[in-house]
């Protein structure tokens, strides 16, 4: 009877154990303790994790024998990704380290190079000693032959490591959720590339439009058969999502305004990079040094003043800008020299939307002022120049020889001025009340909920070309900087095209501490005593104290 009853007692524990774990594997919490919820998957990212129904395998190759702010980040990435896998066992990940079978680092860094892959050279300085160390913050999402890149580390001019790492944190969950939602979604909306009027040609646009590529469906669109046939032109325009205006150098006629006017009342989204100024830096490059900035009209002028803004023929002189890059010298002893150039502003940020939060600094080229005006449209000031701006009306004389000119602080007291405005809402038409170019069947006074983005600068879109191939948006190839256009960009037409969750993914914040380098070296010793001796004191007091009173008892 006793050895029944013990069997039977086995027999409910190992049953208890099976049942336990089969409701822990289905009905499982996860508490989150910190205070910014680092670690709690946002709903876009959620979404996206349940509906990865096919295996994915993340390789991350941020691992091996680097300073400690970059433990820091390989240590934020794995609990990351323990959070991705945790909700879906699908998503599996590894950490490789580059450099543990290669005996040349060189090679290594030059073929993640080659792949779009660029190294990180990091200068640390700890326990009081400087250092230079090679890293590869980067990972490589892969389902079934489906490849996405996904970059750890955000560089931002002017910023510290430590300031690098911990922007870089505060995206982890947006770049991983990235490259799982190309992995996962495939393609729906369409995007037209607008053509015909002047725009940018293919190849300074090559870098924006194949990062879209990997998003949306890209074709490109003219206007041309809008003086013969405009009504056709609309209809094929508005089976797009959303249009792109890179840069136009040539007037719209009528009947190609009433075309876009109409598409953006059928709800339409449009990125507009225009200009009021014609002013290109080539021009500048002559035996005199010396180009005319001019007026450029390219009659939106009523076109976007129906809509609630004005972009005026001025130029922003802004103190906080971009260099110029200047040759001296000639054959092999030629130098490439940066010099200061206040026509290109480094746009700064008024306020935290998601499309600019934590993005590095836009450049612009001879940028215009933009004037928002009042009626019913939400209008929202994205980017805009430095407090230290001055405007300059057109036309004007630019010279090369500016670079060798002190400033004159004083005159820079125009304030910030906006270069890139968000509108949105429900859009009036600009041929309200007006004769129209031509007839539609049913022509739209007034549009329905939609956006549309103005950057009064053409060539934040343009990616400079070397040899023939383009180069990625925003790098200078002879500084090395890279600029912020492209993100600012794409964050943009994700957000016009309501893929929303992932940009609200992008405005999490998160507060990390680091430890102050200098302290921690003045301190070592201290905290050594601290952490290894005290311990051994208290112990040594413990026993010390234990045998004494063991002794008093048992002599009694």
């Amino acid at each position: 009877m006793k050895h029944e009853n013990t069997y039977k007692n086995v027999f409910l524990w190992l049953v208890a154990i099976v049942a336990i774990n089969l409701l822990a594997a289905n009905f499982f919490e996860r508490i989150d303790l910190t205070r910014d919820q680092r670690y709690t998957l946002s709903p876009a990212a959620m979404e996206i994790v349940s509906d990865t129904d096919s295996p994915i395998v993340i390789e991350v190759f941020l691992e091996g024998n680097f300073p400690s702010e970059f433990r820091r980040l390989r240590n934020e990435t794995r609990q990351m990704l323990e959070e991705f896998s945790a909700y879906n066992s699908n998503i599996k990940f590894t950490f490789t380290n580059p450099l543990e079978e290669s005996k040349d680092a060189e090679a290594t860094a030059q073929e993640f190079y080659q792949q779009g892959m660029p190294p990180a050279r990091v200068s640390v300085q700890e326990n009081g000693k400087s250092s230079e160390a090679l890293v590869f913050p980067w990972a490589v999402a892969t389902m079934g032959d489906q490849k996405v890149q996904i970059p750890l580390l955000k560089n931002k001019l002017g910023a510290t490591d430590e300031e690098r790492v911990s922007s870089s944190v505060q995206q982890l969950e947006y770049a991983i959720a990235n490259a799982l939602n190309k992995l996962v979604y495939p393609r729906k909306k369409k995007i037209a590339v607008m053509r015909g009027n002047g725009e940018l040609p293919d190849a300074q646009i090559a870098s924006f439009i194949k990062t879209l590529q990997e998003y949306y469906f890209m074709a490109p669109f003219t206007l041309d058969s809008a003086a013969i046939n405009p009504q056709k032109t609309l209809q094929q325009l508005k089976e797009y999502d959303l249009i792109i205006e890179a840069k136009p150098t040539e007037a719209f006629t009528e009947n190609e305004k009433y075309i876009l006017d109409q598409y953006t009342m059928s709800g339409g989204k449009s990125l507009w990079l225009t200009e009021a100024v014609a002013m290109e830096t080539d021009s500048l490059l002559n035996p005199s040094g010396i180009a005319f900035a001019l007026p450029r009209d390219l009659n939106l002028g009523d076109f976007f003043f129906s809509y609630g803004i004005r972009i005026n023929p001025v130029l922003i002189n802004d103190i906080y800008s971009a260099p110029i890059i200047l040759a001296s010298g000639q054959g092999n002893n030629t130098r490439f020299n940066p010099y200061p150039w206040f026509y290109s502003p480094l746009t700064t940020s008024p306020n935290d939307h998601p499309i600019i939060n934590n993005i590095e600094a836009v450049k612009f080229e001879y940028a215009n002022q933009i004037d928002t005006l009042q009626n019913n449209i939400e209008k929202t000031i994205l980017l805009s120049s430095s407090p230290q701006t001055r405007v300059e009306g057109t036309p004007r004389e630019i010279s090369l020889e500016m670079v060798s000119q002190e400033p004159n602080l004083a005159s820079y007291k125009d304030g910030e001025q906006p270069l890139a405005v968000l509108l949105e809402g429900e859009f009036t038409s600009v041929y309200k009340n007006r004769i129209k170019p031509f007839e539609i069947e049913k022509p739209l006074d007034q549009s329905e909920e939609t956006k549309m983005l103005v950057i009064s600068d053409g060539d934040v879109i343009k990616n400079e070309v070397q040899r023939g191939k383009p180069l990625e948006l925003g790098l200078e190839r002879y500084t090395g900087n890279t600029y912020g256009n492209k993100e600012f960009l794409l964050n943009a037409v994700n957000y016009m095209l309501d893929d929303s969750g992932l940009i609200d993914i992008r405005s999490k914040e998160i507060n990390i501490a680091f430890l102050d380098d200098r302290k921690t070296a003045d301190e070592r010793e201290k905290w050594q005593m601290i952490n290894i001796v005290l311990p051994l004191v208290i112990l040594g007091l413990f026993a010390f104290g234990f045998n004494y009173f063991r002794k008093r008892k048992y002599l009694k």
